[in-house]
């Protein structure tokens, strides 16, 4: 059997890994190629092309990189029909996915979309739309299937993979030691993003929070795992350049150990958001996105949650601070880190509502893999 699959960023390269080693579990023998980051390649994905050349967010950045990526998907499109693969699987990237879907499934290929664009916030009319790209929408969410439900659209939970994935915690001794972290020491981490584009806009301000915390407490150890060289590099060169060195440590992944590490974390709303919460370390969640495209959304009025960051999502109520646009800045993260540090009582009640929000993201964790496998082998 053969598969055809393209992801988009770092959180797909580990969404994607883990499906192929499932599938092939499953299906030994099992053939993918694709658009992949290096831990799908790890896993026996042929790339194509990196995952890093789509990893483009935002309406502006999107319009900005338009001619690249529609010759890209024009490339890819042949490509994976040359491969002739039995079922073609998105993951994530929607701008460019569902497009590529739409294009395969009218060429007779069956179409699977990985991980639901955020309809619960915004544009919930759009799983009409992606009913005419996607055969099936694998959701990682329990609460996705019920709008789906709406539209006809069929949309299993398969359970989310970090939640299988983190369900043995590394002991907090044990992640210090990883990192060469004291034993005893307050840790904070800072994650400002795996994309280029949110390291820009939120670097300096995470940077001058994290000076601003250290000044208040005295002995804090600052680390800040990258998702990437990349990352690494551009986020070193920032805090080189701030002559703050001797505060934040930066390292080229080990986020989970930096998670587990910490006391607390400070980090761009996303994946990260969620796998804080899975680790069961208290949070701040900031984030910043091109100030035109959030002009946009507010004008036309498209975002409908009241909530950016996943834990407060599931939760359906504020139960960590966020801090968006012109609200994010270092005095208000700052303070909304110190609030954790200096009150322990308030991040046992964090660890006791993340421990709760992780069971209800827990289902087989060959689900996805045996939906995928049900659609390639049969006739719909």
């Amino acid at each position: 059997m053969r598969v055809a699959i393209v992801c988009g960023e770092a959180s797909g390269d580990l969404l994607g890994a883990e499906l192929i080693e499932r599938i092939r579990t499953l299906a030994p023998g099992t053939e993918f190629a694709g658009i992949a980051g290096g831990k799908m390649i790890d896993a026996g994905c042929t790339a194509w092309h990196s995952c890093d050349e789509l990893s483009v967010m935002g309406l502006v950045e999107v319009l900005k990189h338009l001619p690249r990526l529609l010759k890209l998907r024009r490339q890819v499109l042949q490509q994976v029909l040359d491969f002739k693969p039995d079922v073609f699987i998105g993951i994530d990237a929607p701008d460019f996915n569902l497009g590529l879907e739409k294009k395969l499934k009218v060429r007779g290929i069956r179409t699977v979309h990985y991980v639901s664009p955020s309809i619960w916030a915004w544009r919930e009319s759009r799983a009409a739309r992606i009913a005419q790209s996607a055969d099936r929408v694998l959701c990682l969410l329990p609460i996705e299937p019920p709008i789906y439900a709406r539209y006809g659209v069929e949309a299993p939970f398969v359970g989310h993979p970090l939640a299988s994935q983190m369900l043995t915690p590394i002991p907090l001794p044990e992640a210090r030691a990883r990192l060469d972290l004291p034993p005893k020491a307050r840790v904070l981490a800072l994650m400002p993003g795996s994309r280029h584009s949110e390291i820009s806009r939120l670097g300096e301000i995470f940077i001058s929070a994290a000076l601003q915390i250290a000044n208040a407490q005295p002995g804090l150890r600052v680390i800040a795992p990258m998702a990437n060289r990349r990352c690494f590099d551009q986020f070193g060169s920032m805090v080189a350049n701030r002559g703050a060195r001797t505060v934040i440590t930066v390292v080229e992944g080990r986020s989970h150990e930096a998670l587990y590490a910490a006391d607390c974390v400070l980090l761009a709303s996303g994946t990260a958001a969620l796998e804080a919460m899975l680790a069961r370390t208290p949070m701040v969640v900031a984030y910043r996105i091109n100030a035109l495209t959030y002009g946009i959304v507010k004008l036309f009025g498209l975002m409908k949650t009241k909530h950016y960051s996943l834990p407060n999502v599931l939760a359906g109520e504020p139960i960590v601070e966020e801090f968006m646009q012109a609200n994010c800045t270092p005095e208000k993260l700052t303070d909304g880190v110190l609030a954790i540090l200096r009150d322990a009582r308030r991040g046992e009640q964090l660890r006791e509502r993340f421990a709760a929000l992780h069971r209800t993201l827990l289902a087989d964790r060959s689900a996805a893999a045996k939906a995928v496998l049900a659609l390639a082998r049969s006739g719909s």
